[in-house]
Formats: C-alpha cells, sequence, structure tokens
C-alpha cells in the first residue's frame, strides 16, 4: 500500500477523490509529525503504514464524499474529541475551504494538534479549543455556529448527537463515525434525537479497504431549533443518555 511517496493510487480510487501533490505531502508530513509527536506523548498507535493511510486518513475521509467534490467551498466544521487530531487534520488539508475547529479536553492533545496544524500551515483556517465539549456547546462562539459537527470514536451514538446537534446551523449536518450498525442502534438514536428536535437523514456503510472492517456513518440534520437546555451539564449525557429509559 504504501510508497515512498504515500499510499498506493488505489488508495484514493477507493476514495473517489485524489489529493493535490501539495495536500499529499502535507499528509505525510502530518505522518512525520505524528511520529515525533509519539515519542512525547501517547496521541494514535496508528502511525505507520496501512494503519495511518487507511484507518486514519481515509477513515477520516471517505463520509465526506458529497464534501470532497467542492473542496474549496467555504464551510465551517468542528471536530469533537480530536484526540490527535482525527479527523480533523486531514479534513483541513482534504477540504482547503472549510475553517475548522478542533475540541478536546485534554491540554497536552490539544497542544501536540495545535502544534502540528503550525507545521503544517494551517493555523489561520483551524482554532483549537481545550474544554469539555458541554461547555463549547453553550458558548456563542459554538452554539449553532457550523455547517458539519463531526465525531469520531468519541463515546456511545445518542450522546454523541447531543454533544454535535447544538453546534450546527439550521442546514448544518452531524457526521457520526461509527463501526458497527444495526436496526436496535438505529432506533436507540432516534428516540435520542427526538428531543434534540433532530432526524437521521442518511446512513451508508462501506467496508474499509483490506479488509480493515466496517464502518458507518450517520448523517444528521435538524428538524427545527434544539433547545437551550442541550447539552446538559458536563458529565450527564454520557451517564444518562438521550433516550434511555427513566
Amino acid at each position: 500500500m504504501e510508497q515512498s511517496s504515500g499510499p498506493a493510487r488505489d488508495l484514493w480510487t477507493a476514495l473517489g477523490w485524489e489529493p493535490s501533490p501539495d495536500q499529499l505531502q502535507d499528509l505525510i508530513r502530518l505522518q512525520e509529525l505524528l511520529r515525533q509527536w509519539n515519542q512525547q506523548l501517547n496521541l494514535t498507535r496508528l502511525v505507520e503504514g496501512e494503519d495511518y493511510w487507511i484507518n486514519q486518513v481515509f477513515d477520516s475521509l471517505w463520509p465526506l464524499t458529497e464534501e470532497l467534490k467542492s473542496s474549496s467551498s467555504l464551510r465551517e466544521c468542528i471536530d469533537v474529541g480530536t484526540g490527535g487530531g482525527f479527523p480533523g487534520l486531514a479534513i483541513a488539508i482534504a477540504l482547503p475551504g472549510t475553517r475548522m475547529t478542533l475540541v478536546d479536553s485534554v491540554g497536552r492533545k490539544t497542544a501536540a494538534v495545535q502544534a502540528m496544524a503550525s507545521a503544517l500551515g494551517l493555523s489561520k483556517r483551524i482554532r483549537i479549543r481545550t474544554e469539555r465539549i458541554e461547555a463549547s456547546g453553550h458558548d456563542r462562539d459554538c452554539r449553532g455556529r457550523f455547517d458539519l459537527a463531526v465525531a469520531r470514536a468519541v463515546a456511545a451514538a445518542p450522546v454523541v448527537a447531543e454533544y454535535l446537534v447544538p453546534l450546527l446551523r439550521s442546514n448544518g449536518e452531524a457526521l457520526l463515525y461509527r463501526g458497527q450498525w444495526g436496526d436496535t442502534d438505529s432506533a436507540d438514536l432516534t428516540k435520542a434525537l427526538e428531543p434534540l428536535r433532530a432526524r437521521i437523514h442518511d446512513v451508508q456503510r462501506l467496508q474499509l479497504p483490506s479488509g480493515r472492517g466496517i464502518r458507518h456513518v450517520l448523517r444528521i440534520r435538524c428538524v427545527s431549533r434544539c433547545p437551550d437546555i442541550y447539552p446538559r451539564p458536563v458529565g450527564i449525557p454520557s451517564k444518562v443518555p438521550l433516550g434511555s429509559a427513566p
């Protein structure tokens, strides 16, 4: 899969998009930066070979098939629980018209992500917030501000929905990155979305290249304005998920 200049072309064919030479160099440089930061801080174990190119880069970008067709369009996107910078940094590289907000509560991680964004020349389009997302959801700089709100491997879907929906503009979409997904999951999420005044718009399914597992992405849209009480105070969404039995 991996060549001296990055992954084999068939990975981009599977994605239906190919980076420009500059974007490819940024993705390669991001891999180098992750290696360096991992020597100081355990950001991610997915740094080498297909772990990086499939499980990090490809898995970050495949849910954005439509957005990649208009990559220079102006968008505001927020990545909740960005951790080591994914999917946010990959999205910022692939969508040059997008301004990214990356949120994580762990200061060591956000400091590393800020440094990587700066090294990649992305500082003007990326802002970092070190805080719990329950706080971001009530901050006027974040609430109702985003065209796209994304989260990968953060928490159960009803919990993530409560984090993301309050951040959306009226015509925005929340993208929930999931692994396995079934009818019971959909029913639980649908119940959770009712008080948030949102609905599942689409569910996409994909088998990652090289047999690296099944992935799903759920696109959620607002039906009407999200009530002001959401997200609930820190810790409550995960302790008492919306839609769960009383």
